[in-house]
């Protein structure tokens, strides 16, 4: 059954209440995985993944809005609105989507610094990330942070790390306070591929396994620690069997439902028995940073093999078509919309103030921990810190 859409102001409405009721539906769909899971010590979840035609809506919004997203940082870098240091995401996109589909806000999230699209999946709004991109007072580090530190600690983001695999024993810090809390909460501490060969994941690790911490170390493998191929770097890039005595699980980190599956199943086995390694086998269309073009240690029809038989937002576009929940048409209005939200978005975070220059001086003490902040004339500044 196709719809049909009208446009009434800046949403897209169902002509018919039967066409609505598909759309909207949280009837459930039976979708099974793009590939099986490989696991480590563990027995492997169901293939079969429980969705709904709102929930693939949603997906493909989501994930939509991420891509655009990231594309308009590309060019505001480019434009020198953006200054600093960048990472971009797209292409990866379904991993911080499926796995926000499967866990609450009570759970915690830290991140290295590619870390817009898992701001944005904890519920970050578009004004706070371009404003802080742009070193805005209105961005979510109040400007201070750029690309590489967003957080959003009241929905359980604790940022955006600049330094590689540095977040990985803050995240099991976090697992150690849920669990001393006496919460059914999990932590899930992200990094790359290149940061999987840190002394310090091992340790932090180890530590998890021996005090039975809810704690998932998330892996998201796209191959390229910068600009070095997994293959060069790593003896074993299983990365999902590098924990030894802790199990894993090797997931499609471009199938969004895939992800949603894995992070569901870890959740549950961590709160019961200690942490776990998930490998998101996944990939990112631009390079490392803003610096790397991404195409000098890898070929293009690589990049554009995996867009055209692997792309995240591609696999939600034809299920929602294959189960008649929208048209083609329906789905690039969507686009379009998302597009003009983003447009929108950016020309209020440019009208955005600056910080003061005092700012400088603020958040480096802690209050009452010595020091408190000063000024250029080294007197102290009253009523900044909070």
């Amino acid at each position: 059954m196709a719809l049909s859409i009208q446009r009434t102001g800046s949403l897209l409405k169902p002509l018919s209440a039967a066409a609505s009721y598909i759309r909207d539906s949280a009837a459930a769909i039976a979708v099974e995985t793009s590939l099986p899971f490989s696991s480590h010590n563990i027995d492997p979840p169901s293939r079969t993944v429980e969705t709904s035609a709102k929930e693939l809506m949603t997906f493909f919004r989501d994930m939509a809005l991420m891509r655009r997203m990231e594309i308009a940082a590309d060019s505001l870098y480019k434009a020198k609105l953006i200054l600093g240091f960048c990472h971009l995401y797209d292409g990866q996109e379904a991993v911080a989507v499926g796995m926000e589909a499967a866990i609450t806000r009570k759970d915690c999230i830290i991140t290295s610094y590619r870390d817009h699209c898992t701001y944005l999946a904890r519920g970050g709004t578009l004004l706070e990330m371009f404003a802080e991109l742009m070193g805005r007072k209105d961005g979510c580090s109040r400007g201070k942070g750029g690309s590489m530190h967003f957080y959003k600690k009241e929905n359980g983001f604790y940022g955006g790390h600049g330094i590689v695999g540095a977040q990985i024993p803050l995240g099991i810090g976090l697992a150690f306070a849920l669990k001393y809390s006496k919460e059914e909460n999990v932590s899930f501490s992200m990094y790359g591929d290149g940061a999987a060969n840190q002394g310090q994941l091992f340790e932090a690790l180890n530590m998890a396994a021996l005090w039975d911490l809810p704690a998932i170390l998330v892996c998201e493998n796209n191959h390229y620690g910068m600009g070095t191929a997994e293959w060069r770097a790593a003896k074993s890039p299983a990365y999902y069997k590098r924990g030894d005595y802790v199990p894993g699980l090797k997931v499609d980190g471009m199938d969004v439902l895939a992800v949603k599956q894995a992070c569901k199943y870890a959740k549950e086995h961590v709160l019961k028995n200690g942490p776990l390694i998930l490998e998101m086998d996944t990939y990112r269309y631009h390079g490392h940073s803003m610096s790397d073009p991404g195409s000098t240690y890898r070929t293009r029809d690589e990049i554009s093999g995996v867009r055209q038989e692997r792309d995240p937002i591609e696999r939600v576009r034809k299920l929602i078509l294959a189960h008649d929940i929208a048209t083609e048409k329906e789905l690039k209005d969507i686009e379009k919309e998302i597009r003009k939200e983003v447009d929108e978005t950016i020309a209020k975070a440019k009208e955005c103030q600056m910080p003061d220059p005092s700012e400088l001086f603020s958040n480096v003490y802690a209050k009452g921990f010595g020091i408190e902040a000063f000024g250029p004339d080294r007197k102290e500044l009253k009523g900044i810190l909070p």
